[in-house]
């Protein structure tokens, strides 16, 4: 199993108003206003590359890649679906939700699981 020893960084929003929901304001993705993590090593292996169908105003055609991504064993990560995860030069979305997945034999966490992608296009 190929681990990323290093440089795996999860990067979360911060937030600003929002007129029409000024209590929960939107996501804010300056460079000030998000929190970075340092996480620890992943397993990090490729999911998916398709090529979409473009569009009429575009003669680019976008290709979406994405990767797998599992802690090791019984070690808990600070990641949500709303995070960023920037590796090996990349700009990583989550997609989906965080599996957290429980040891069938010692109880507790096994490990966790969670997809990034990244778009461009």
């Amino acid at each position: 199993m190929w681990f990323a020893e290093e440089g795996v960084v999860r990067i979360r929003a911060g937030r600003k108003p929002d007129r029409g929901n000024p209590e929960v304001g939107i996501p804010d993705w300056s460079p000030g206003a998000v929190n970075r993590a340092e996480l620890p090593p992943l397993n990090i292996q490729p999911r998916v590359q398709d090529e979409g169908h473009g569009n009429a105003d575009s003669d680019r055609t976008p290709v979406i890649t994405g990767w797998r991504v599992q802690g090791d064993h019984g070690v808990h990560l600070d990641v949500t679906a709303a995070d960023r995860i920037e590796w090996d030069g990349l700009l990583l979305e989550v997609e989906g939700e965080i599996a957290r997945w429980p040891d069938p034999v010692e109880g507790g966490l096994d490990h966790i699981e969670f997809n990034v992608v990244r778009v461009t296009g």
